[in-house]
């Protein structure tokens, strides 16, 4: 690489030689027309709008694929230059049909704009008509080709950032298009429906299908997406007050680029719901009466002080939400703790690992808290351990993909096949649940061979040789057996780790079992071995499920934490916390999510505040959990919609969605991002953070709220890792807490024998995630759009099993457990492992729940709901 000097309409300029000439240009500032272009995507050279003059040769360029040289003097807008340009856009309209008056990208279109910058109206071409016909049988994407210019921009965006590969160009020359294999529809390719081939499609071939309105949205709103953790940047397409539209902010520095997933791009619609709260509510005799906020914020103080007086603060319970925001998450847990004097809080984080991710976070001193999802593509090697991404945290998923397209080497360690498989260079069917032993073995195999990082661990690690001595006794023979690996398989893939820093991936088929804690520890071990946790190395990822499940950890929801991550049994945080908001504070931990339900059932537990969560849906074994919350003398739900749960309050209090509101979320890079309200509230419907600022008003406490941006300071001047930078600017990182000189210290392998299953059960049914749903589908579950394309729940299984139970593609099955059931339609899949059953989270209307147990869990933590034993049979349901 050298850099070459040139002149750009008379300027010198001096850049690299392997800058094109169109983004020297534009780095000058002078704008260049291109239909094909996008800097996320390699230059095409398609449309040959971008074409430059050298006025030293009198050549003409195609400035996206020409690198600049030296001496060049380049024209921008030559007489020639604009000439061409016309002529290209006449050819290109000629073939276009004249539908702008009609078409739904309206003022959207680049073809439009481009001919009205260069002042092309009629072509005086004769017009060469194209047409194709209109596609439209799925509830997300028209594709009308007749208006496709042949740009490649869907093409590249499918193979280069989401990785996907369901269309390529088809036929040549006039009848040239973009296609999939055998020109079957999109919905029976291998598209998965994320809508960024809408988002750069420069004409109206490829459209958003939307039943409510047509054409562009009145006005553009930047938000951040309310579904998964990956923390999407978006433009909301807003008219008449309603959200119609969904696009990738054009913003340049944000997680997702111009990628959506399929819920952030057209799951939104659920904002619209027939089931929004808009009016306080209380239950008279059964049944709902509105009132006054006055009313509720009178009544609520008062049960809630009632029952602390009565019978203590230890029986009441905060049940705050990985969903709303880090400022209302924040006043939630300040109102519990220091006004009623109780550390029973948790949120619904506690379902997906997030226990698990808080002992990971001390453990490692508090390091690596922001851990950018671009980090995947610069590691050395990917290693996803019981991770799913394509499903659960899409964006996460393109990341890994386009690294092992671009040589990465890529591990992929799940008992069932995902979408990574394809991309995998190893693949580790390992057997549920023993991802332990798998990881230990691996660790055993490069000490053995020698061939982990000895000057990472000795400068850096505390511990190493008890872990070595832990890791001698290990039997690959055994590990081989338990985890179901050739050990062949073991070693190749400490070979193909050997020496490499690794970013490890990991889902909930680790956070979400019964040895989770010890698999976690295990893959921290491996991690500082190998140096991967050094600086600049790529670490640990762990794949949240909902899209402020950080955030909530941070601002102090948890049952035995504190803002910031601090331990409540630390004594001098506890202190300081108590003396900044001028209250007591107990020492002792309060009651998990799942430990309030199990002393609701016991009638322990007297009162309820549960905002933005639907355990009567999302928690295991619905049935106990629904007659656990009866017995609640007083429960009050604060959520957007009439769920499962709000339906057995006393008192339901109508709060608001991301986009009625302002706050931030922390996703799970540790990016923090805030937003502002887009939408105007439905009815007498409030932010909850200003619900929660009259209840603490109300309640006594000093600090008055009456902005979002009073508390937005108060955790600024209180949490260090936020701090200042959370305050001035509308992206931050969340800061590490300790200084880098601590060394991080080895655990001690820990080895399982396992459990027997019971008796009478001849499957093991894994709870896989739904790329179309997230966690129990409550807002999903909402989306006309999702509903439309969900219809039943899909049992995966393999054909051989279903042939030994006659069971065919497309029946419906029934899967037993031994607490429940669920009803769904058999999906035979080619090469699925026999004896285990993929069963979906979030399905409408199929509750995996049911199948799963929470009254008899021990402990504070739940865990052990990803896989369970059960049985399938043909239903005669239909």
């Amino acid at each position: 690489m050298r850099n070459v000097t040139l002149a750009i309409n008379g300027k010198t300029v001096r850049c690299s030689s392997e800058t094109s000439l169109l983004d020297a240009c534009t780095a000058q500032g002078v704008d260049i027309p291109t239909l094909c272009h996008h800097p996320q995507l390699k230059p095409f050279g398609a449309c040959r709008l971008c074409i430059v003059e050298d006025a030293k040769s009198g050549r003409i360029f195609a400035s996206c694929v020409t690198p600049v040289s030296q001496d060049m003097e380049i024209q921008t807008h030559s007489e020639r230059v604009v000439r061409h340009r016309r002529n290209i856009i006449r050819l290109i309209m000629a073939e276009h049909p004249e539908s702008c008056l009609v078409c739904s990208k309206g003022n959207h279109c680049d073809l439009r704009k481009i001919a009205a910058q260069l002042g092309v109206g009629q072509t005086g071409l004769y017009p060469m008509h194209n047409y194709k016909g209109i596609e439209q049988a799925n509830p997300f994407i028209i594709r009308d080709l007749t208006k496709c210019i042949l740009c490649g921009k869907c093409i590249r965006a499918d193979h280069e950032l989401v990785c996907a590969g369901a269309i390529d160009y088809n036929h040549r020359g006039f009848d040239a298009r973009p296609a999939t294999l055998f020109e079957q529809p999109l919905e029976k390719s291998e598209c998965t429906f994320c809508g960024t081939c809408v988002s750069l499609c420069p004409t109206g071939a490829l459209t958003m299908k939307n039943v409510r309105y047509v054409g562009t949205p009145q006005k553009e709103h930047e938000s951040i997406c309310g579904f998964c953790a990956a923390g999407c940047a978006v433009s909301l397409g807003v008219t008449d007050g309603q959200v119609v539209e969904v696009t990738p902010s054009p913003r340049t520095d944000t997680v997702n680029g111009v990628t959506l997933c399929v819920r952030g791009h057209f799951a939104h619609d659920f904002l619209q719901s027939e089931h929004r709260l808009t009016s306080p509510m209380v239950k008279k005799d059964g049944e709902w009466t509105e009132i006054s906020w006055t009313e509720a914020i009178e009544i609520l103080s008062e049960k809630l002080l009632s029952v602390k007086k009565e019978h203590g603060p230890r029986t009441i319970g905060f049940m705050g939400s990985s969903k709303c925001t880090n400022e209302e998450n924040y006043l939630f847990q300040k109102i519990a703790r220091s006004l009623l004097e109780t550390n029973n809080i948790d949120s619904g984080g506690h379902l997906f690992g997030l226990p698990l991710a808080a002992q990971l976070d001390q453990r490692l001193g508090g390091r690596f808290r922001a851990r950018p999802l671009k980090g995947l593509e610069q590691a050395e090697a990917i290693f996803v351990i019981g991770a799913n991404p394509g499903n659960s945290v899409p964006v996460a998923g393109y990341h890994i993909k386009r690294a092992a397209q671009n040589g990465t080497p890529l591990i992929v360690a799940d008992p069932l096949p995902t979408d990574l498989n394809r991309f995998a260079n190893l693949r580790l069917p390992v057997a549920p649940g023993r991802d332990l032993d798998m990881v230990n073995a691996i660790s055993a195999l490069l000490l053995e061979k020698k061939a982990y990082d000895a000057t990472y661990t000795a400068e850096n690690t505390t511990g190493f040789s008890f872990f070595r001595t832990g890791l001698s006794s290990i039997s690959f023979e055994r590990a081989a057996k338990t985890t179901g690996l050739k050990l062949e398989k073991l070693e190749q893939a400490a070979e193909m780790i050997s020496g490499k820093k690794i970013a490890f991936v990991v889902g909930q088929g680790v956070l979400q079992q019964p040895k989770g804690q010890e698999t976690l520890d295990a893959v921290v071990n491996l991690a500082l071995i190998t140096g991967s946790l050094d600086k600049g190395a790529s670490g640990i990822y762990i794949l949240h499920r909902e899209n402020n499940q950080l955030g909530a950890l941070d601002m102090g929801c948890a049952p035995d934490g504190l803002p910031g991550r601090s331990s409540l049994s630390d004594e001098k945080a506890r202190k300081t916390w108590a003396s900044a908001w001028g209250s007591k504070m107990s020492p002792d931990p309060g009651l998990s999510l799942v430990q309030m339900i199990r002393e609701a059932d016991k009638g322990n537990l007297k009162a309820l505040y549960i905002m933005g969560e639907n355990p009567a849906r999302s928690l295991p074994d619905p049935g106990f959990v629904k007659a656990a919350l009866e017995k609640v003398d007083f429960l009050a739900v604060q959520d957007i919609l009439m769920t499962e749960t709000a339906q057995l309050a006393d008192m339901i209090l109508p709060g608001a969605v991301f986009a009625e509101k302002a706050g931030s979320f922390t996703n799970m890079e540790g990016r923090v991002q805030s937003f502002k309200p887009a939408l105007p509230l439905p009815g007498a419907a409030r932010p909850d953070w200003e619900i929660l600022a009259m209840l603490a008003q109300k309640l006594g406490m000093d600090a008055r709220y009456s902005d979002v941006r009073d508390i937005q300071k108060e955790i600024a001047r209180l949490i260090p890792s936020y701090g200042e930078q959370y305050l001035t600017s509308p992206v931050s990182w969340v800061k590490d807490a300790f200084q880098d000189d601590q060394p991080m210290a080895f655990t001690t392998p820990v080895c399982w024998d396992g459990e027997k299953p019971p008796a009478g059960f001849d499957f093991t049914a894994i709870a896989g995630s739904i790329r179309l749903h997230l966690g129990s589908g409550t807002r999903t579950g909402q989306s006309s759009r999702i509903i439309a394309w969900d219809g039943r729940a899909s049992i995966e299984m393999s054909p051989t099993d279903a042939a030994s139970l006659g069971i065919e593609n497309g029946d419906a099955v029934r899967v037993v457990s031994q607490t429940g059931s669920m009803q769904g339609t058999a999906k035979l899949v080619f090469g699925f492992p026999e004896g285990l059953l993929r069963t979906p989270a979030g399905a409408a209307g199929h509750s995996l729940a049911g199948l799963l147990d929470i009254s008899q869990t021990p402990g504070a933590v739940y865990s052990g709901c990803k896989s369970f034993p059960v049985n399938v049979e043909k239903s005669n349901e239909t």
